[in-house]
């Protein structure tokens, strides 16, 4: 009987209790890896901690009682702590993270060897991956999805980190072919890339009823509706989604996510006097979404920067056409103008998309047309795949 692949996978992005919501694609994609039954696979989730008192403030304090070990819908998940700096500490993180990780790779892979390491992000996982690799004898697989490589790549104290992780890693993905393209720009060979797009849950996102989920979040039936589902951070750029909708009579806007920018957010909505008119949700439920994607006439992600966002995809899933900047991910995704369209990133340049997206509004099933290659099953097969190949089995 052959042996299953063991893989040792690290991704700083990961759920837990306190944060649910936290790295859910790395989950649901890892949960479909395991169900199928020919990999034996340990997630390492790093806890990032700053040094005391600051570890007692509220953002981090929480994350002191986090399970460091769990089996979590099917996946073996172990979290060791490693010093994280606030701020400043960026071009220090994959240091700090081998650091924690490498003791316990030692281990696990004295009892029991693995076949390769994987890092789910270029930026600290990949280059603590190459680390770890090395001193284990075992090919690297790192992931590139968006901003590790937008923002650390280009980053004066981690530039040099991403690009050395990159040559020196046995192989690499790329959630869009625009990616790779960025990858290769900064001197990654671009035939070493392969690509690997998201996946979907197609027994959570699906369409509900538009009429049935507004009267649920108690909103009107007859007011266009947006929403926009992500982090409340500079680079997801609500601030334009909420510009547009001064634009826009009567529309409204649903803003699902938590961050740093709310009280900006809500400042700008009222200084345009649009406190009625943007409902912020706060954090919801990864499995809540499709009621408030199903409620809107129009998804809209006014993004800097993206791979390919699980957020589109899940939005189509859902018969909501998609709003948003001409990244190439973006560009490789909405071919179909029923899938939606892509606008520079401005408050007047999304409220002309917008209107015309609500002015000639495509059938839900042509919408849902847009999602139909994307699964977990297929995501997890393509990764199983491309592993046993780069571990030569």
């Amino acid at each position: 009987m052959t042996r299953r692949l063991r893989v040792l996978s690290l991704s700083t992005l990961y759920p837990n209790d306190h944060t649910p919501n936290f790295g859910v694609f790395v989950e649901r994609q890892m949960q479909a890896v395991m169900r199928r039954g020919d990999v034996e696979l340990v997630l390492v989730n790093p806890i990032g901690l700053p040094p005391f008192p600051l570890s007692l403030h509220p953002r981090y304090a929480p994350l002191r009682a986090v399970a460091a070990r769990e089996e979590r819908g099917g996946v073996s998940v172990l979290r060791p702590r490693f010093r994280l700096l606030p701020g400043i500490g960026g071009r220090f993180n994959a240091a700090a993270v081998t650091r924690a990780v490498l003791p316990l790779a030692h281990r696990l892979h004295a009892e029991a060897p693995f076949d390769l390491v994987d890092a789910q992000f270029f930026h600290p996982d990949g280059v603590a991956a190459v680390r770890i690799g090395a001193a284990l004898g075992l090919p690297v697989s790192i992931k590139a999805r968006g901003a590790d490589i937008h923002h650390w790549g280009k980053a004066p104290g981690t530039a040099a980190q991403v690009l050395d992780a990159g040559l020196k890693a046995q192989g690499l993905l790329a959630v869009a072919g625009g990616i790779a393209d960025d990858m290769a720009a900064l001197g990654i060979p671009r035939g070493k890339i392969t690509i690997h797009r998201t996946g979907l849950d197609r027994s959570v996102f699906r369409p509900h009823d538009q009429a049935e989920a507004r009267a649920a979040l108690g909103l009107h039936q007859d007011r266009p509706l947006l929403a926009c589902v992500g982090a409340l951070i500079p680079r997801k750029g609500q601030v334009f989604a909420i510009e547009a909708l001064a634009e826009l009579p009567q529309a409204e806007l649903l803003l699902a996510g938590s961050g740093p920018d709310e009280a900006m957010l809500r400042a700008r909505a009222a200084a345009l006097g649009l406190t009625d008119r943007v409902h912020f949700l706060g954090a919801v439920p990864h499995g809540e979404l499709p009621r408030e994607l199903s409620a809107a006439d129009v998804f809209v992600l006014p993004t800097a920067s993206e791979g390919l966002a699980n957020a589109w995809v899940e939005a189509l899933a859902c018969g909501t056409p998609v709003v948003t900047t001409p990244i190439p991910g973006a560009l490789e995704l909405l071919t179909d103008p029923a899938w939606g369209r892509t606008a520079e990133r401005s408050g007047p340049a999304f409220a002309k998309a917008i209107r015309e997206v609500l002015a000639n509004p495509p059938a839900r099933a042509d919408v849902l047309r847009g999602a139909e290659p994307f699964s977990w099953e297929a995501n997890a097969a393509a990764l199983v795949d491309y592993w046993q190949r780069l571990a030569g089995r």
